[in-house]
């Protein structure tokens, strides 16, 4: 098994990532169900640079310290109360919609790492003493990653449905109160 670095980053840090977290995202991204192409990529970029700039933004990293090479990434930052995924579809629970949350927009790791622990930890890393009181992401249906969600302790609490990629389930946890 290769030699993994782990750390966790902040916007200033990740920055200098775009390249690299472009290159995952499209690699992850262009396998089953989801068959993305160049312009979801070009799409993620510009995500990617505008949620750089979001409040609690933290990025935790995998890097093969052999092949100098990064393979897998999860982030998040702060969604503050009264905002939501978008679009919805639906309205979200009021007592998730009234606070602040951790939204994830990825959680990715190249195949070859995959089934060895990486992504748990990654998304471990980056929940640990997290202050929002919940996290939420979206997750196709169809995915692997959507069966390890539930594994998890994600719940299923809505539903968006993006114009370039099918319809996606909005999944929360319950974080631990820091003290």
């Amino acid at each position: 098994m290769a030699d993994l670095k782990y750390d966790l980053l902040d916007a200033d840090q990740a920055r200098a990532l775009a390249g690299e977290m472009q290159e995952l995202y499209a690699e992850v991204y262009a396998e089953p169900p989801y068959e993305e192409g160049p312009e979801h990529v070009a799409q993620f970029r510009r995500r990617f640079r505008d949620q750089l700039r979001q409040s609690g933004f933290s990025l935790a990293r995998a890097v093969d310290a052999d092949a100098g090479r990064l393979v897998g990434a999860a982030y998040g930052h702060t969604m503050p109360a009264g905002e939501w995924m978008e679009p919805r579809v639906g309205e979200p629970p009021a007592d998730l919609l009234d606070v602040p949350k951790l939204m994830i927009p990825e959680w990715m790791v190249r195949k070859p790492y995959r089934g060895r622990g990486v992504g748990r930890r990654l998304l471990g890393m980056l929940l640990d003493g997290r202050p929002e009181p919940y996290a939420i992401l979206a997750s196709n249906p169809a995915a692997p990653a959507r069966r390890i969600y539930e594994r998890m302790g994600w719940q299923q609490c809505g539903t968006i449905a993006p114009k370039l990629i099918p319809p996606m389930d909005v999944l929360v946890l319950p974080l631990p109160r820091s003290s």
